[in-house]
C-alpha cells in the first residue's frame, strides 16, 4: 500500500509471526522472518519472503537478542519492526533502540510502554484520567506497617501484587490479618526473582470477579476507538485458556459506558497504536488492573465480531495514517469464542513437545485456526506451549458454542498430547453454557476432573 513501509521485520515466531506475515502480504509489504536454529523448519520461516537466523534455541540468545534482531533488520533493508506479543513486545528499551536505529516500532511509544509496564504508574495514570480502580494503596508500599494500615482500611481479603508483575508471579492473597506478613514476604521475594524488582502494592481481593478487557486502537492524530470487550475469565494459574467476545455478563450499555471512559482517557494521554485495558468486573462495577501495550493473543475474537484486521490497523497507524473512521462506524456482529490449544497433557499440564505425525484443522463457516503446525513438524521444548488458536464466530453465543463443539471434535493433532480434550470438557460444562463463571471457576473445574 502506498505510503506505508518498504519491508517489515517480524520479531517473533510461530502463529503470531504467521499472523503478521499474512497481513503484510495482503497489504503488499514484503516481510522478514527471524528464527532460532530450533525454528529453521518452522512454518513462519517456510512462508517468509526472507528469513534470517538470529541465534541458538534459547530465547535469550535469539528472540530476545536485540542486537541480532536489529542487525537482521539492517542487512535485509527493513524499515519497520513488528514485535507480535510476548518476547520484546512490551520492552520499552527495545522500542527505543528500534527508533534510535532509524526504524519504526509498530506499537505504542516507548514512553507509554514504560508507563504501562509499571503497574503502579499505570494505575496512577488511569486514576488521574477518571478510569475506575480496585480499592487499594495509592502506590508502592514502603513497609509492612503501611501494608497493614491499607489492608485494614480496604478490608480483607487483600492481594499483594508486584509492581512489575505479570502472569501471576509476585501475587499473594491474605485472607486475614494474620496472613499478611507471609503474603508480603513471599510476593516481594517472587517479584525480585522474576522481575529484578521487589516493589509491591496492595489491592482489595475480589472473590468472584470476571476478567474483562477492552480492545482499543489510537492513531497519531488524536483519534481513539474501541472494538468492544473480551471476557477472559477462564484462566488457570492466571493464564487464559478460552476467551469470548463479547462477554455474556456485560450489556451493550455497560460496554458503551466503559468504552467512552477509556477512549477519552487514552486520547488525553496521547496514546498511539493498539492497546488492551484489563478490568476486574464484579457486582456491576469495573476496576482497572493493567494495560497491555501490544497485540493480544486473543485478538482474533475481536476481529471476528468487528470485521477489522487489527494487525493491518497497527501497521497503518505506525506509518502515520489516520484511523479514517469513528466509534459509530464500528459494528458488533454476533459472538466469537477462542480456545488456546497447547502442547500439554490435559490432565497434568506438563509440556509435551515432540513430533506431530498428523495434523488436521477444522473448517467450515465461521471457523478460523491460527496455527503454525503441520504434519511432520517437531514442537520444540524451548518456547511457550501454545500450538494453535481455534476461533469460531456465529450470530449468537449458543450457535458459537455449538460451532466450537463441532470444531473441537474435528481438530486432530496426532503424535503429542494436547489440551483439546480439556476444551471439549469446558464446552460441555453447564456453567460455561450458561455463561455463569468467574476467574476462579476453571481452577475448581480442573481440580474436580
Amino acid at each position: 500500500m502506498a505510503g506505508l513501509f518498504q519491508k517489515i521485520l517480524i520479531a517473533n515466531r510461530g502463529e503470531i509471526a504467521l499472523r503478521v506475515q499474512r497481513a503484510c502480504r495482503e497489504m503488499g509489504i514484503p516481510s522478514v522472518a527471524v528464527h532460532s536454529t530450533a525454528d529453521a523448519q518452522a512454518m513462519h520461516v517456510r512462508l517468509a519472503d526472507e528469513s534470517v537466523c538470529i541465534g541458538p534455541p534459547a530465547a535469550r540468545d535469539s528472540y530476545l537478542n536485540v542486537a541480532a534482531i536489529l542487525s537482521a533488520a539492517t542487512i535485509t533493508g527493513a524499515d519497520a519492526i513488528h514485535p507480535g506479543y510476548g518476547f520484546l513486545s512490551e520492552n520499552a528499551e527495545f522500542a527505543d533502540m528500534v527508533e534510535a536505529h532509524g526504524l519504526t516500532f509498530i506499537g505504542p511509544s516507548p514512553a507509554h510502554i514504560r508507563m504501562m509496564g509499571d503497574k503502579i504508574a499505570a494505575k496512577t495514570a488511569m486514576a488521574s484520567l477518571g478510569v475506575p480502580l480496585v480499592p487499594g494503596s495509592d502506590g508502592e508500599l514502603t513497609s509492612l506497617e503501611e501494608a497493614r494500615t491499607v489492608a485494614a482500611r480496604v478490608g480483607y481479603p487483600v492481594l499483594i501484587k508486584a509492581a512489575a508483575g505479570g502472569g501471576g508471579r509476585g501475587m499473594k492473597v491474605a485472607f486475614a490479618a494474620e496472613e499478611l506478613d507471609e503474603a508480603w514476604s513471599v510476593a516481594r521475594a517472587e517479584a525480585r526473582a522474576a522481575f529484578g524488582n521487589d516493589a509491591v502494592y496492595l489491592e482489595k481481593y475480589l472473590d468472584r470477579p470476571r476478567h474483562i478487557e477492552l480492545q482499543v486502537m489510537a492513531d497519531a492524530h488524536g483519534h481513539v476507538v474501541h472494538f468492544g470487550e473480551r471476557d477472559c475469565s477462564l484462566q488457570r494459574r492466571h493464564q487464559k485458556l478460552l476467551e469470548e467476545a463479547g462477554s455474556p455478563a456485560i450489556t451493550r450499555a455497560q460496554r458503551d459506558a466503559l468504552g467512552a471512559t477509556v477512549t477519552a482517557a487514552l486520547a488525553r494521554l496521547g496514546y498511539r497504536n493498539a492497546g488492551t485495558l484489563e478490568f476486574l468486573y464484579q457486582d456491576g462495577q469495573f476496576a482497572f488492573i493493567e494495560m497491555n501495550t501490544r497485540l493480544q493473543v486473543e485478538h482474533p475474537v475481536t476481529e471476528m465480531v468487528c470485521g477489522v484486521d487489527l494487525v493491518r490497523e497497527q501497521i497503518r497507524i505506525a506509518a502515520g495514517q489516520a484511523l479514517g473512521y469513528g466509534q459509530p462506524d464500528i459494528r458488533f456482529n454476533g459472538h466469537a469464542i477462542e480456545c488456546r490449544i497447547t502442547a500439554e497433557d490435559p490432565e497434568t499440564f506438563m509440556p509435551t513437545p515432540g513430533m506431530v505425525s498428523a495434523f488436521h484443522a477444522p473448517g467450515g463457516l465461521g471457523v478460523r485456526v491460527d496455527s503454525a503446525l503441520y504434519s511432520g513438524y517437531k514442537v520444540p521444548p524451548y518456547y511457550d506451549s501454545m500450538i494453535a488458536k481455534l476461533i469460531v464466530h456465529a450470530p449468537t453465543r449458543a450457535e458459537a458454542i455449538a460451532r466450537m463443539r463441532r470444531s473441537l471434535a474435528e481438530f486432530a493433532v496426532v503424535g503429542i498430547k494436547t489440551t483439546l480434550p480439556l476444551h471439549q470438557r469446558i464446552l460441555e460444562a453447564p456453567e460455561f453454557e450458561a455463561g455463569d463463571y468467574t476467574i476462579h471457576w476453571l481452577e475448581r473445574f480442573v481440580g474436580a476432573h
